[in-house]
Formats: structure tokens, sequence, C-alpha cells
């Protein structure tokens, strides 16, 4: 908290609240530092030409990850495109369960390229593995439950960590999709 209190008086955070929960948020300021620190580390580690490939080796996997996550939320019917996906056919949710597995075995690799040069990387296929782990134990929330490490989550924290490293703004043309 008071590291907080620090970067908010420099300008780089400010805290708020609303409907009894709050936090903090990065300002203008805020993303202007961290992006000229980014870009230092960067050329300071020699890391460009290491996470640009593995930004290039993760974009078509974040559009299967897109279409996995879409699967879960929706299937569907005959009468209705869009119909959200009630979980009641388990043959649908295996396949998607599949799906964002397979996307584990690939994220790791790009992972381990990511954290051979920049140690910040390290954590996010074990943090994925736990959500799909609890997932395949029963527990659906894990796949795209907002305010929990699932798989969603992570994988959204790792595309941003990509992004921001990069400068690249999500949705740009070399930013990728804007759904995770």
């Amino acid at each position: 908290e008071e590291l907080l209190l620090d970067v908010e008086a420099r300008g780089w955070v400010r805290q708020s609240s609303f409907a009894g929960s709050g936090g903090w948020s990065l300002t203008d300021a805020g993303r202007a530092e961290d992006e000229r620190r980014l870009a230092d580390e960067l050329d300071a580690t020699g890391a460009r030409p290491a996470v640009e490939e593995a930004h290039a080796l993760f974009q078509p996997l974040n559009e299967r990850f897109l279409a996995a996550t879409t699967a879960w939320q929706i299937r569907p019917t005959p009468w209705d495109a869009m119909a959200a996906n009630d979980h009641t056919d388990w043959r649908w949710d295996g396949r998607v369960v599949d799906r964002l597995g397979a996307l584990h075995r690939r994220m790791e690799p790009v992972c381990e390229l990511l954290t051979a040069r920049l140690e910040r990387f390290d954590g996010y296929p074990d943090r994925y593995r736990r959500a799909l782990a609890r997932v395949e134990h029963g527990d659906p929330t894990w796949v795209d439950q907002p305010g929990i490490d699932s798989c969603h989550t992570v994988w959204f924290e790792l595309h941003e960590d990509l992004l921001s490293t990069l400068g690249l703004e999500r949705g740009g043309a070399s930013g990728g999709s804007s759904g995770s």
C-alpha cells in the first residue's frame, strides 16, 4: 500500500471506489511511465527479438483461444445461432476443455521463450494449468470467470503483458484481437 501511495503521489495511479468496491488503476501518466520502463527493459536486456518472436507465435494461439472461449459461452442451436451454452451437453463442453488443454501445451514453449529473457513472464503456464485442472475436476467457473485466476484471466494477462512489453495496442494492426 505504501508503494501505491508513493506512485499515486507521482500521478501514476489513482484509487477509486464505486458501489462498495474499489481498487487502483493507472493514469495516463502511469501508462506512459510503464511504456517507458518496458521499452528500457527491452533495450537493457536485448530481449526485443525474443519477445517479438513469442508474440508472433502467440497470435495464432490467441485466435484459437478466442474461438474456444466463444464455444464455451455460445452453443448454437437450430433455432438460435447465438444461444448461450447452458453446459448440459457434456460432449460439447468436453471438446472445448480439450481445446483449452491443447492451448496450454502450445502456450508453454512461448512462455519458456519469454522467460528465458524476461523472468517476469514465468508463472503463466502454471497458473493456466491450475485453472484448467479445476475445470477438469468439475468446476466450470474456472474457464472464464472474471475476478479469479481462470483460464481466461491468465490468458488475458499474458496477452496484455506481451502487448505492453512491445508497446502495441490491443486490436491494433499487430496487437491481435480485442477479445482476450
